[in-house]
């Protein structure tokens, strides 16, 4: 078969089905992936990740003369993983085993690879989606809006983030260290090659309707939260750095505007519960700014994010020392804003005071207070996870 590996040498292409109660189409899709293998010439094989399926596509794969896989691990992205960490070719091709995909239409595929493309994705709009094909909601709304936001928050340029027929170099996937189990192992790829600044390349790709009479495993509104909540946790910088950011100048422009006295804006008057509002935001952002580091700092370590040169140069700046003094110097303005405060009152007889003046001082130095005590507790605990980095054996 020309799908066998030569007892020899690898094979240069793999094609990686995964497969979960697929017998209606599985057929068809290994005779097309055998088609393509004898007419382009090309030394290869077809593995069927199977998912525990019981339909008998299992016999299907023994009686086609093809790899079988067996993945225990539930979820697509296990099996893809199952079946590429079996695979023995330069090359990778995936696809899904629902008939959707066109297996003899591989030549783009590895044409790019083999110009030296790491990762080649099939882009869906640009090959066509068949009538009936891709449900609205994904087409229109769903895959648009995720492949947007992955491209605004990784700088990719891939214009289908979730086509599920994509080549690769198996040495390229294996520095991705992917780690998801279920759907959203789909963006996992495309975000880790764009962060490890791998070549990517994309190819029309058309989109036919599946041929299963079942249920599509995919689940618009789970899968669609999971890949979103992927793309926002793998991007602390969306999620906590640059809201953050914002709230904290939010909070500090306001509050200098209203700190003097009260102001007037279209006939509102701000005064000092607006100034205490102010002083929340710059708190919040806070959080969510020490939140960015912690995760990237954390993602990193964990293998989920690969170093980042211009965060371990930040990381040597920033250090413990560094944070301790900065902590400390807002802790003693605060400090000295509530002697301030205090002194004021007793001027007063420790009687009434005029509240609009007093939380002038009582906010700005209940908010130094606070983020210096922040601040310290923040750099501690960084100096912890810089312990863990130094230790990391990764390069």
């Amino acid at each position: 078969m020309p799908e066998a590996a030569s007892p020899k040498r690898d094979p240069e292409l793999s094609i990686v089905m995964p497969c979960l109660d697929e017998a209606e189409t599985l057929g068809t899709c290994i005779d097309k992936a055998q088609h393509a293998l004898r007419e382009l010439g090309i030394e290869g094989e077809i593995i069927i990740a199977d998912n525990g399926s019981t339909d008998g596509s299992q016999e299907i794969a023994r009686r086609k003369g093809v790899r079988l896989v067996e993945v225990k691990t539930r979820g697509y992205g296990s099996a893809l993983m199952g079946g590429i960490a079996a695979a023995r070719g330069k090359f990778v091709i995936m696809g899904d085993a629902d008939d959707s995909y066109d297996f003899t239409g591989l030549m783009p595929f590895v044409a790019k690879l083999r110009d030296g493309y790491d990762l080649v994705m099939g882009n869906r709009f640009q090959g066509g989606i068949k009538p009936g094909a891709m449900p609205a909601l994904h087409r229109y709304l769903g895959n648009p809006v995720l492949t947007a936001i992955g491209r605004l928050f990784f700088g990719n340029r891939c214009g289908d983030f979730h086509c599920g027929l994509r080549g690769f170099r198996k040495d390229a996937v294996a520095r991705m260290d992917l780690q998801t189990t279920g759907m959203e192992f789909a963006s996992e790829m495309v975000v880790k090659a764009t962060l490890l600044g791998m070549r990517i390349t994309e190819v029309p790709t058309p989109l036919f309707p599946d041929g299963r009479s079942h249920r599509p495993h995919l689940r618009t509104w789970r899968d669609g939260w999971r890949h979103l909540r992927f793309l926002l946790l793998y991007s602390p910088r969306w999620l906590f750095l640059y809201p953050g950011i914002l709230l904290m100048l939010a909070g500090v422009g306001v509050g200098l505007w209203i700190l003097p006295g009260p102001r007037e804006l279209v006939g509102v008057s701000f005064d000092v519960h607006t100034l205490l509002y102010a002083a929340l935001a710059v708190f919040i952002g806070y959080q969510a700014v020490a939140f960015a580091v912690f995760t990237k700092i954390f993602a990193i370590n964990e293998g989920l994010l690969p170093r980042d040169p211009r965060f371990d140069k930040l990381f040597r700046i920033f250090t413990l020392e560094m944070g301790l003094l900065i902590g400390f110097v807002l802790i003693a303005v605060g400090l000295a804003g509530s002697v301030w405060a205090v002194s004021d009152w007793g001027a007063h007889s420790f009687g009434e005071l005029e509240p609009t003046e007093t939380l002038r001082i009582v906010i700005p130095a209940s908010l130094a207070l606070v983020l210096g005590c922040q601040i310290v507790l923040s750099s501690f605990f960084l100096s912890v996870l810089g312990l863990s980095r130094r230790r990391d054996p990764r390069p």
